[in-house]
């Protein structure tokens, strides 16, 4: 009898703003989509800033170090990116299994000028799984 331990899945994020301005936070919330569950698999959550500062946090207060892995406990959570610089944001945040199955996401905020009159709210794009 053959056991399937390993299921493809994918995060699920609500639309958030596309411009941010310094000292401002935006919500990420995230959901776990899996396709089927084994009751021995682990994810791991990191993330990589390759443009702007700022900070990630997790809704359970974990501050994010760059590339560093974090136990995801839960299927929904929220994500906080704190931002600390007046350029603009990009950054990746990759959810991984203990079976080597990924799934990346990529934001991209910029600056908001004070000249804007609101936000435009866009779902976020880039939705990949990254196969082995």
């Amino acid at each position: 009898m053959d056991i399937q331990q390993s299921y493809p899945f994918t995060v699920e994020v609500m639309p958030v703003p596309n411009k941010v301005t310094k000292g401002q936070t935006v919500e990420i919330r995230c959901e776990l989509k899996k396709e089927g569950d084994f009751a021995n698999t682990l994810y791991t959550i990191r993330y990589f800033q390759f443009e702007g500062e700022g900070k990630l946090k997790m809704d359970n207060g974990i501050t994010f170090l760059p590339n560093d892995r974090y136990l995801l406990e839960n299927e929904k959570f929220r994500l906080y990116y704190i931002a600390e610089g007046d350029e603009a944001h990009n950054f990746i945040v990759v959810v991984e299994d203990n079976f080597g199955n990924f799934f990346e996401l990529e934001f991209d905020f910029n600056n908001r000028n004070v000249k804007d009159d609101g936000l435009t709210i866009v779902p976020i794009g880039n939705f990949r799984p990254l196969l082995k």
